[in-house]
């Protein structure tokens, strides 16, 4: 008589479930961008200004370490820029259901957690992936190209894609966290600070030594530097350790992000109260 063990049915049906209910969220989110286009659009063309503003006003100004034009300096790090800002529109997608009692809703349907919060997590990647593809495109018309493999620029893509998925988690505790539209304000107003203390916009050999420090060790930093590396675009310093092992770091970040961001979320989730 055979000894094998059976097949965990019900856990196997049980993911089956919870991946059917966060497709379905993923194309609730999906259905509200399609009709209410509004903050999309306000968002990609946001992120063209930024990227025009830089070039055209600063870019003049700009030095670029080891020599290079500064569009080509610039473009990498808008690319992860406009990953950093979706944490507020995430965050105030979240805080809105739990303002109109959506969310509410959810967790008295017998759903899991996780499935609400993937729906959430895979819709805004796939926006993510929208605005990537906008922003590249924008930097093709600029006159920015990328001097890598094909493989190269694959990696630098997923990179990018990787952190943006880190991010987005942070933006779903906040939402569960501070539960209020108003609250959201401060996150947004703080994306650019966080974003420019960093390598994106200017190169950190500039900054005072405790302020490179800071800015070296920014995530955003070790993806910039990392995707410029593999793009072949000019601005790569690696006299710290952090920038010399700068594709290690652009995959550790978003994983130790996650390790936190993911249980944090979860159990925010659960514990909800109005």
């Amino acid at each position: 008589m055979s000894t094998t063990a059976p097949v965990d049915i019900p856990s196997i049906g049980g993911v089956r479930w919870m991946l059917l209910d966060s497709w379905t969220l993923t194309l609730r989110g999906l259905a509200h961008w399609r009709r209410n286009p509004g903050p999309v659009v306000f968002a990609l063309a946001f992120n063209i200004v930024v990227v025009l503003m830089f070039v055209y006003l600063f870019g003049g100004s700009m030095r670029v370490p080891g020599g290079g034009d500064y569009r080509d300096y610039l473009v990498p790090g808008m690319f992860t820029m406009t990953m950093l800002f979706g944490i507020g529109a995430t965050a105030l997608a979240v805080t809105t259901d739990v303002d109109r009692g959506v969310t509410d809703r959810f967790r008295s349907m017998p759903i899991s957690a996780a499935a609400v919060l993937i729906g959430r997590a895979a819709g805004d990647m796939l926006l993510s992936v929208l605005t990537l593809t906008v922003m590249m495109l924008t930097g093709l018309v600029l006159g920015w190209r990328h001097h890598g493999s094909l493989g190269d620029l694959c990696t630098a893509i997923a990179l990018i894609l990787l952190l943006r998925f880190a991010l987005i988690w942070i933006g779903v505790y906040l939402g569960l966290a501070f539960t209020s539209s108003a609250a959201i304000i401060g996150v947004q107003t703080a994306e650019f600070p966080i974003g420019s203390l960093s390598g994106v916009f200017v190169a950190t050999t500039a900054m005072p030594t405790w302020l490179r420090t800071l800015a070296d060790w920014n995530p955003l930093s070790a993806t910039v530097n990392a995707t410029r590396a593999l793009f072949g675009n000019p601005g790569v310093v690696t006299d710290s350790w952090v920038t010399a092992h700068a594709t290690l770091m652009a995959v550790l970040w978003p994983a130790a992000l996650l390790l936190i961001f993911i249980p944090l979320s979860i159990n925010a989730f659960r514990n909800l109260s109005r």
